[in-house]
């Protein structure tokens, strides 16, 4: 009950200096995935793009938690939310291998 109170009149648990770190890190992540991006630390291509995608992951994570508040939000909104991940990450496969197809066949000119 306390905790819907101070989310109906604006307040946080947290201070600003969480905010701040969070920022920091997600600044931090964003400068190493672009590292990693531009020198090719890693020979192939696909060791690269699984990192990325990991770091990618980590950031949405801090965004999702903190700015938009979902940390501190009830169960069910979560899972609301991880549900409609999942089905838009399936709508994104089922088109994904249609999009191949269609890249295979060509112009037709």
């Amino acid at each position: 009950m306390e905790m819907t109170e101070r989310h109906q009149h604006g307040e946080h648990a947290e201070g600003k200096a969480t905010y701040f770190y969070v920022w920091g890190a997600l600044i931090v992540l964003t400068v190493v995935e672009i590292y990693l991006a531009y020198n090719r630390v890693f020979p192939n291509p696909l060791h690269m793009l699984e990192v990325l995608l990991a770091l990618s992951v980590v950031k949405s994570v801090l965004i999702i938690g903190w700015f938009m508040h979902l940390k501190g939000e009830t169960i069910v909104m979560k899972w609301v939310l991880m549900g409609s991940l999942v089905m838009c990450l399936l709508l994104m496969f089922v088109f994904f291998v249609d999009a191949e197809r269609i890249l295979k066949l060509g112009t037709g000119r």
